[in-house]
């Protein structure tokens, strides 16, 4: 159980991760195309039409699992700052700057398939009610701590900002999902609940979950590439990464 516990451990080294990153890209970038096509297929010829939206409902198939997972990343980054002000660890920051990118491409996204939904159902692009302007909030989240640590240029200065800054705002996460409970909005509640309860069709259900999968692995394999990126960026002065980059000019 020790050694196990010191194993993870070295993958807080920028030098052990690195390598362990690079070979796990390929896996998850497999599990994201295969998950994402089977997802297609379900979401978009097997799924039943919903009786009271038609079939502009399909939508949800994108727009749900894609409002998921900026919240969820928004929470890793946070958390991820926490560790890195508590333990002092380089890779820490670097892991929540490249979760910042796809976070921020899919707050946008779930705004815009939300709207896409919106019209034909509410009659309108978009309503300020609380769900939805949290949610503007989330993406305007996502595009500060980005610009923020762009705008410092001192390292360890802009990880301690954008830290506080991901801390900080991760109180708006809670505000977005309970919004639906805590105000009268337009935007319908959730169908699938914390509690597991569910009012969707089986099909439905089990086309959603997969796309929520394959977007989860995209995610994964698009941070460990884009981490891989940042570490060779910001360790460029160590040894290892000196070795590294004469080892592959040789090549």
């Amino acid at each position: 159980m020790n050694s196990r516990l010191i194993n993870w451990f070295k993958l807080s080294s920028p030098a052990t991760f690195y390598p362990f990153a690079g070979r796990m890209v390929p896996w998850f970038s497999w599990i994201a195309i295969i998950l994402l096509v089977i997802a297609l297929y379900l979401s978009f010829f097997v799924a039943p039409t919903d009786y009271k939206q038609g079939e502009g409902y399909r939508i949800i198939f994108i727009h749900v699992p894609v409002a998921w997972m900026s919240m969820f990343i928004y929470v890793i980054m946070a958390g991820w700052a926490a560790v890195g002000l508590v333990y002092n660890t380089r890779l820490s920051a670097m892991m929540s700057e490249a979760l910042a990118p796809t976070g921020a491409m899919f707050a946008f996204l779930s705004l815009w398939t939300g709207a896409l939904w919106g019209k034909p159902m509410w009659g309108t692009w978009w309503v300020w009610d609380a769900r939805l302007t949290s949610s503007l909030i989330l993406l305007f989240l996502y595009i500060g701590f980005i610009a923020l640590k762009s705008a410092i240029e001192d390292p360890r200065r802009a990880d301690r900002a954008g830290a506080i800054l991901l801390l900080v705002g991760v109180i708006n996460i809670p505000i977005i999902y309970f919004s639906v409970r805590w105000w009268n909005t337009l935007h319908q509640g959730a169908t699938i609940k914390m509690s597991g309860q569910t009012s969707m069709d089986e099909t439905m259900l089990i086309a959603m979950l997969i796309m929520t999968f394959a977007v989860w692995a995209y995610t994964i394999a698009v941070v460990l590439l884009r981490v891989r990126t940042i570490i060779l960026e910001r360790e460029r002065d160590t040894t290892w990464v000196r070795t590294l980059l004469q080892e592959g000019n040789r090549r």
